[in-house]
């Protein structure tokens, strides 16, 4: 194998305004590894492999391919040189096949128009050859979001990338999913393949790469080799202090209080099936979390957009305390003592042109007015508390949330969310996409929630984040509740059968 390496950047400068993205960063990748780039929102990663990709240029170092100086090339450059990334947020066309997505923009063409058999042969073959399964006739909005991302790693792959830059890829995958894509990885670095991954899953980064490169506040700070080091050795150069990355002590027996949500035989309709939820009855106490574990598709999306008043119920019933939610449309439901992190922050939870600071108030905007009027210094005023609070980054409220990392716009989804004046929580995968900093303080938000009476409704597709938060945990499968326990009766071994539906019992 070459002793030149596949990429090396040096010494990369990018401002955006006032805001100084990279300083001084480097990173030094060889043919055939995969290599983990981490580091906390913010750090500057993904800034430094849009510049890699063609997408932004830097203001001041170098970027080298093979040995090949490529500083501030094109995007159409670096695909031709086979360099590919997939990004966090998936880019496909939902109404187009497969194929058709795989192939957008290189169409094989026969006799002057689009040939669609070579296009479905094609696709097959790589399909095949990279063990990137998925049926190439597939319309893309019919897929699993595990399909989904394989088809963005086709596209990438039929451009002839031997490069590839992955940015959160198991974000929204399921154990399972990430399971089979870690083997996929493994078989193109195996034939040859260099592969950048960004993520904050430091389990993955143990599981799968050969070494690390650390970021921090824009610059490189520390690379390692895998096989040297621990999880808890890469979350202390992230964040420049030591991390408890198991949590703290659990307390097994909790007091807790009278119900405060209570839901009864409750039925959803799916996009794809008549009861995406079906039939679930259960009752969440003040001064408790109670998780939701499942593989994801299992109705837990339709469970919680239905108490939070963004789907129809078919039947059942949904009560705060004596207040009947059904009643209530959403901002009334927020009135009620209901506060919800949405799963999905960009459709949800954010407006992504407003600025940070309306996207704190969105939903409360009644309570920042004068006169009927928004009163801007209240609402400035509740931007940097929440801003200090949360450690978003960057700090400047005017700034809109697109301008911001995916974690940091999660972190303005939690601060606002956390600061209403609620007694029942949803949170729907509150960390999805945040660093292990981050992620520490968000648990400790919601124990200090559960610990001051709230009642904490969970959901994540994190087993270990389920069974290290929750008091109690109920497992769906198939729209229905298939086990509610308590936590000390829990673990991985005995909740994955349940996930899975290979065991079921009476809830």
């Amino acid at each position: 194998m070459s002793t030149m390496p596949a990429v090396r950047i040096t010494a990369v400068e990018k401002r955006f305004g006032a805001v100084r993205a990279n300083q001084g960063a480097a990173l030094e990748v060889m043919p055939g590894e995969i290599h983990a780039l981490v580091g906390e929102n913010g750090a500057g990663k993904s800034t430094l492999m849009k510049i890699l990709s063609g997408m932004l240029r830097p203001d001041a170092g170098t970027i080298e391919v093979g040995g090949r100086d490529v500083t501030g090339w094109s995007t159409a450059q670096a695909i031709a040189a086979g360099v590919g990334m997939v990004h966090q947020h998936f880019m496909l066309v939902p109404t187009l096949t497969v194929a058709e997505n795989v192939v957008l923009g290189r169409e094989p063409v026969s006799v002057g128009t689009f040939d669609g058999a070579r296009a479905r042969l094609e696709v097959e073959e790589l399909s095949a050859q990279s063990g990137l399964v998925v049926p190439a006739d597939r319309l893309v909005a019919d897929l699993s979001v595990g399909e989904a991302q394989r088809v963005e790693i086709l596209k990438t792959l039929y451009r002839g990338a031997r490069i590839l830059l992955l940015d959160e890829p198991t974000a929204v995958l399921s154990p399972p999913e990430v399971a089979e894509l870690w083997k996929v990885l493994r078989r193109l670095r195996d034939g040859g393949a260099t592969i950048i991954l960004i993520t904050h899953k430091l389990d993955e980064v143990m599981a799968v790469t050969d070494r690390i490169t650390v970021m921090r506040q824009g610059a490189t700070v520390e690379r390692m080799a895998t096989r040297s080091t621990t999880p808890e050795g890469i979350a202390k150069a992230m964040v420049g202090r030591d991390i408890a990355l198991g949590g703290g002590p659990r307390t097994e027996t909790r007091a807790v209080g009278a119900p405060a949500l209570i839901v009864r035989d409750l039925a959803v309709a799916g996009a794809r099936v008549a009861r995406a939820v079906d039939g679930i009855s259960f009752e969440l106490r003040a001064g408790e979390i109670l998780g939701i574990a499942g593989v994801e598709g299992n109705g837990q999306t339709e469970l919680l957009d239905a108490i939070a008043g963004l789907r129809r119920t078919s039947s059942g019933s949904i009560r705060i305390g004596d207040r009947d939610l059904l009643a209530l449309d959403v901002r009334g439901r927020g009135l009620a003592g209901l506060s919800h992190i949405p799963e999905d922050r960009h459709k949800r939870g954010l407006i992504l042109d407003y600025s940070i600071a309306d996207n704190l108030i969105l939903g409360q905007q009644h309570a920042f007015t004068r006169n009927g009027v928004l009163d801007r210094a209240a609402i400035d005023a509740h931007a940097a508390d929440r801003i200090a609070a949360f450690d978003i980054r960057p700090t400047d409220a005017t700034l809109p949330a697109r301008a911001l990392s995916g974690g940091n716009q999660q972190k303005i989804v939690i601060a606002r969310e956390m600061a209403r004046d609620f007694s029942v929580l949803l949170a729907a995968q509150p960390t999805r996409g945040v660093d292990v900093g981050a992620i520490e303080f968000i648990h400790a938000q919601l124990r200090a929630a559960r610990d001051a009476g709230k009642a904490v409704l969970l959901v994540s597709a994190e087993l270990r984040e389920v069974l290290e938060l929750s008091d109690r945990v109920a497992v769906m499968y198939g729209g229905r509740i298939v086990t509610i326990r308590e936590r000390h009766a829990c673990s991985e071994e005995i909740l994955g059968p349940f996930m899975t539906g290979a065991a079921r019992e009476a809830a």
